[in-house]
């Protein structure tokens, strides 16, 4: 069994115990104001996370591309309250359009 294969399995294990463990934190602990707080962030900010990601690297370099057009082009949508499909189609639009006269 390789290095690879070690990580794998000790990965999992934590991550198995971890997900174990959370369901015996008592109700009282959760329903905290500021654990709800906390909860009710962190979707944003792994959203977040993920749309910077995805949006600025490519493999593992940076990378200011036809993307950025895309997503400021969905910000923009979103400052004017535009609904959600409108926001997600101008953006695909943009980058798609800005992708095509580059290439």
């Amino acid at each position: 069994m390789n290095q690879y294969w070690v990580a794998v399995i000790g990965t999992s294990a934590i991550a198995f115990i971890l997900k174990y463990s959370g369901h015996s934190v008592p109700e009282k602990w959760l329903s905290h104001p500021r654990i709800q707080k906390v909860n009710a962030l962190i979707p944003i900010a792994l959203l977040s996370a993920l749309v910077a990601v995805q949006s600025f690297t490519e493999k593992s370099k940076l990378m200011v591309d036809h993307r950025l057009l895309g997503l400021s082009v969905a910000i923009i949508a979103l400052l004017l309250k535009a609904p959600f499909p409108i926001v997600v189609i101008s953006a695909a639009a943009s980058s798609a359009l800005l992708y095509n006269l580059n290439n």
